[in-house]
């Protein structure tokens, strides 16, 4: 299979973040194309120039590194014709073409109101979907492969395929989140989500232990200081504003009138967190500054991001903290997302090992 594209998913009004991303990585590794995309449509489409094999195409674009891009699926094919009489058998004709099995199906839609008006429709037919493609034997559990139809409307849809490995598991590329009832904030659902998102597994037993020490620096009210008391570790929320009262009582929690610029912990601790609104660079500056001095392991903290040029400023960013952390640690992670709780801001993890 040579896919006639790649699709990737998107916040609305940022298609063009999305796109310079997917260019940039695309000529690292010598694939030549273009972009098709419209203003706040949720996503766009690169083409490459000359036939690229799905495997080939899957090695050469990391998800992990993809910032802008919630989801990244390779088409087979776009169908704006299916009959509403029997949309199955064009779409099981197109799957089967694909010479592919698949571990799971996901029914998806653009990010938009236009989108959300689909989300009836796909619960509906997702069902006989996957009845079709079990009584058609396209559906193993040993498969690598992830199927996805991306419905642009009821008759228009987007056939592709993503690498259980190499792509996100949600539908939409959306990690669902409650917000918790005793959060005092609803920031909290960002760090939430970027811990669950971006770190692994393992990784969230391995850094995120009960007991562990933290500082949030600009904490008040606590939505961020929250996620860390939850799971049993010990906070100073620096913030010249009131913390919650429950979080207080909660006996984890030492409130620091301080400004988060100039504050340093008297002992190195495991964390810190940040979610101050201030310019992208002097919060990179800061967050760099406590990981080279030693005052902390690990780091999440979001970088609010400007109007125009907001993917070179990420870059940019990027780049500082390489170029500050390279000289004296051999080895650590560091993770960019524009999450789904971000707006105009991304979050960034950080861990040293």
């Amino acid at each position: 299979m040579n896919p006639v594209c790649s699709l990737l998913y998107c916040r609305p009004g940022f298609e063009k973040e999305s796109a310079a991303e997917i260019m940039q990585l695309t000529q690292m590794q010598g694939i030549q194309g273009y972009i098709k995309a419209k203003p706040d449509s949720g996503y766009i489409g690169f083409y490459p120039t000359a036939p690229v094999k799905l495997n080939t195409f899957n090695e050469s674009i990391k998800f992990a590194d993809m910032i802008f891009s919630r989801q990244c699926i390779f088409v087979s094919e776009f169908n704006n014709t299916l009959p509403v009489e029997d949309r199955i058998t064009p779409l099981l004709a197109a799957i089967k073409n694909m010479r592919l099995t698949f571990n799971s199906v996901l029914l998806e839609t653009p990010d938009t109101n236009e989108g959300k008006q689909l989300s009836s429709f796909c619960k509906k037919f997702s069902t006989p979907l996957t009845i079709a493609l079990e009584r058609n034997s396209l559906i193993r559990k040993k498969s690598e492969w992830r199927l996805h139809l991306f419905f642009l409307s009821s008759s228009a849809v987007y056939i592709g395929v993503t690498h259980i490995e190499n792509s996100s598991p949600e539908n939409m590329g959306i990690k669902r989140l409650r917000f918790p009832k005793s959060a005092p904030s609803r920031s909290t659902l960002k760090l939430e989500e970027a811990f669950k998102t971006m770190l692994t597994e393992s990784e969230q037993t391995q850094v995120l232990k009960k007991g562990m020490s933290a500082v949030d620096l600009g904490a008040c009210p606590g939505g961020w200081t929250w996620q860390l008391v939850t799971r049993g570790i010990r906070v100073n929320a620096i913030d010249n504003g009131a913390m919650d009262k429950a979080l207080i009582d909660s006996g984890l929690v030492r409130e620091i009138k301080a400004d988060g610029f100039k504050y340093l912990p008297e002992n190195p601790v495991d964390w810190l967190v940040c979610d101050m609104v201030e310019q992208p660079m002097k919060i990179t500056q800061l967050m760099s500054q406590w990981l080279c001095e030693g005052h902390c392991k690990y780091v999440a903290f979001n970088l609010k991001l400007p109007m125009k040029k907001r993917y070179d400023m990420v870059m940019e960013c990027k780049a500082y903290i390489a170029a500050q952390l390279n000289p004296l640690y051999h080895s650590y992670k560091l993770s960019i997302k524009h999450l789904y709780h971000d707006r105009e801001e991304v979050t960034c993890i950080i861990l040293l090992f």
